[in-house]
């Protein structure tokens, strides 16, 4: 037997309010199955009501919240608190070749040190287009700054799926996002989904300890106070 849990509009309670009915698929002949109510103790209707995945009234089922990370993250601290080393060390992490970013003899070291590190806009400028490894092989970056009010759940789950952790802007702090947390609803009638982000998983690169590890919650914390995202990539011409 499975439980299914299900919004009907034709059953209102007292408040005129749509009712959680829960059904059971059941087996009731040889390779036929029967959705039939089933009827709860509280407690269980709690329990069933958090794990269960719910097909609405529109035939629209939301499935329980998801965590996708990126994988093996290079584990680097910044030299100070300072914005610049804050920059170069997360740069670091988000090239993940230290060939390209962002020490001594690496290809962007001095365009890193020119940027502005409080500005994601003019970070992109700066490290958009063709440079030189030491060895003197042309690289190519490519540098999208993604302000806030550009920023949706699709682009940003692709960025975590693809393995390339952007860094993002908040309350004028820079963060590695390492992961998201999300649910996801589709339609069963158009075979559409849509994917609403929980939680954006960070990395302070300031400190070594507990205080690394951050989340930006998107039911508590305020998007406005978001600056922005970049996304870097660099391949050899």
């Amino acid at each position: 037997m499975r439980v299914i849990g299900c919004y009907d509009s034709k059953l209102p309670d007292c408040d005129g309010k749509t009712n959680l009915v829960f059904m059971a698929s059941v087996k009731t002949a040889p390779g036929r199955l029967a959705l039939r109510p089933v009827f709860l103790s509280p407690a269980m209707y709690v329990v069933a009501s958090c794990l269960a995945f719910c097909c609405f009234a529109a035939g629209q089922v939301a499935y329980p919240e998801q965590e996708i990370r990126i994988r093996d993250l290079p584990s680097l601290t910044a030299r100070s608190t300072h914005a610049s080393d804050v920059l170069a060390a997360s740069l670091e992490i988000a090239f993940n070749d230290r060939q390209v970013c962002c020490g001594y003899d690496s290809a962007l070291e001095d365009t890193v040190q020119s940027s502005d590190p409080r500005s994601l806009e003019d970070i992109a400028n700066n490290l958009q287009g063709k440079h030189l490894l030491s060895d003197g092989r042309p690289i190519r970056v490519t540098a999208e700054y993604l302000p806030a009010n550009a920023v949706n759940s699709g682009r940003l789950i692709s960025m975590i799926l693809s393995q390339h952790p952007p860094l993002m802007e908040w309350n004028s702090h820079l963060y590695v996002v390492c992961g998201v947390t999300y649910v996801e609803t589709v339609d069963n009638s158009t075979g559409s989904d849509m994917k609403a982000i929980h939680k954006i998983l960070l990395q302070d690169e300031r400190f070594s300890d507990a205080r690394r590890e951050v989340s930006f919650d998107r039911l508590v914390d305020d998007w406005s106070k978001v600056q922005g995202l970049l996304l870097v990539e660099a391949a050899l011409q």
